[in-house]
């Protein structure tokens, strides 16, 4: 269906494992829009994620060194804007950040977030809180429905994922497609990523990526999780 936008969420770990696995899985999955968490960071941060995005065929649509959290795009949608907030600082613990971009698929405008939440639970909540009121007010703004692709790093039931799930609707548990189970990738046994989404749009399946089961376990420590949603 031309009106379906496919969102993946995707914790790479910095590209510390099979690179070559992870494009393979990318491009089994073919997404419209790429949240990345654990891009690289260190140096030629910026040239190792602008070839990720090349070799997956896509580009980088929003995203900066601070927080390693990136969206890439693909050539069925247009990136509207993209940008990178830093969330508040919290002495001791790592600076956090949201990458969001603004695309448009078939004339229907998405708010697409990447974050990756601290393990700490006080750091979780207050930057959750952030990213909705950052993510709101981009689509908002921008005639835009909202999507948030994170690492949790919590589990559903738990504070910050209940908080999402109260304003979002879980990609997941809307419409299963398979366990959902992301890490560690070698055995999952915990849902710790998630596809949120603006409970105007329709999630007709969100789960697992459809690739081969030795490139999703040697490509990261985490699974991917794939939505595909449309205008209701």
């Amino acid at each position: 269906m031309s009106d379906v936008l496919t969102v993946v969420s995707y914790n790479v770990r910095s590209l510390r494992d099979d690179r070559d696995a992870l494009v393979r899985v990318i491009r089994a999955v073919r997404p419209d829009v790429l949240c990345l968490q654990e891009v690289p960071r260190g140096p030629s941060w910026r040239r190792r994620r602008e070839a990720l995005a090349h070799d997956a065929g896509m580009s980088v649509a929003a995203g900066g060194r601070v927080g390693g959290v990136s969206v890439l795009a693909g050539p069925g949608v247009r990136v509207v804007r993209g940008q990178g907030d830093r969330l508040r600082w919290i002495p001791g613990l790592e600076w956090r950040a949201l990458a969001l971009a603004v695309v448009e698929k078939e004339g229907a405008r998405f708010a697409v977030g990447s974050a990756h939440l601290d393990l700490v639970p006080r750091a979780r909540f207050r930057h959750a809180a952030q990213i909705v009121q950052i993510l709101d007010d981009a689509a908002r703004t921008s005639g835009a429905r909202a999507v948030l692709a994170v690492d949790v790093n919590e589990r559903p039931g738990e504070p910050v994922w209940t908080y999402l799930a109260e304003r979002f609707t879980d990609g997941h548990a809307r419409a299963p497609r398979g366990e959902g189970r992301t890490f560690p990738a070698r055995d999952p046994a915990m849902r710790i990523d998630a596809i949120f989404v603006d409970p105007a749009l329709a999630v007709l399946a969100c789960g697992g990526a459809e690739a081969a089961r030795q490139d999703l376990r040697d490509a990261s420590d985490h699974l991917p999780v794939v939505a595909d949603i449309a205008p209701a």
